[in-house]
């Protein structure tokens, strides 16, 4: 089981143009890097924001929020709450047991289609960032994604930290992250009100 510190927000339409230019010249060290594009299919469950559940490229991903950890607070025109998570991964080797086609047409698995901007980050133990690629191992480090969203042919894109490694460093790995981010003015005011993981977001697009 893996345990995250996560910081997000969500919202409707398409990303700013000045947001993408942020993330590219802040958060990106290969400005020029295709993005990743794939289709996630969530079990939408309007009364557990608090669990998470989705297949991802015949993977099962199950995600649940221990604890939700308070506000924070970045260059003054940027708040959002962190959340604790758990996530649990089942592959199915045969590809027997997560076929899409047995939840396409169920009304309660929501497709959604995802582009997505990301930079992994090391956290080494001076707290200082060393970008890394993505499939390196290592112990302590932090996610940055900037997301383009359609779901029910609608448009929205989200920004989000997820933090892991030990556990008494996963709140100094999230902050250490969103500072060197946030360290340049984004030109856009997140603010805590947005700032929710995908269970919640589910529910609000459906609740409109």
């Amino acid at each position: 089981m893996l345990t995250t510190y996560e910081l997000r927000w969500f919202y409707p339409r398409k990303a700013p143009e000045e947001i993408q230019l942020w993330f590219e010249q802040n958060c990106l060290v290969q400005p020029l890097q295709a993005p990743e594009t794939r289709e996630d299919i969530y079990l939408y469950s309007p009364e557990s924001k608090f669990l998470g559940i989705k297949l991802r490229q015949e993977r099962l991903e199950v995600k649940w929020r221990k604890a939700e950890l308070g506000t924070l607070n970045f260059s003054g025109s940027v708040e959002g709450k962190v959340e604790k998570w758990g996530k649990w991964l089942c592959c199915d080797s045969k590809q027997e047991s997560f076929e899409l086609d047995q939840v396409v047409n169920n009304p309660v698995w929501v497709s959604v289609q995802k582009v997505r901007y990301s930079q992994l980050y090391q956290v080494l133990p001076e707290f200082s960032l060393q970008p890394m690629c993505d499939d390196e191992n290592i112990d302590n480090g932090c996610k940055v994604e900037l997301t383009h969203l359609t779901i029910q042919e609608s448009a929205w894109w989200s920004l989000g930290f997820e933090a892991f490694g030990d556990n008494s460093r996963l709140m100094d790995n999230l902050q250490i992250t969103a500072n060197k981010a946030f360290n340049t003015e984004c030109g856009f005011k997140f603010l805590a009100v947005d700032s929710y993981a995908y269970p919640s977001w589910l529910t609000r697009v459906y609740g409109e």
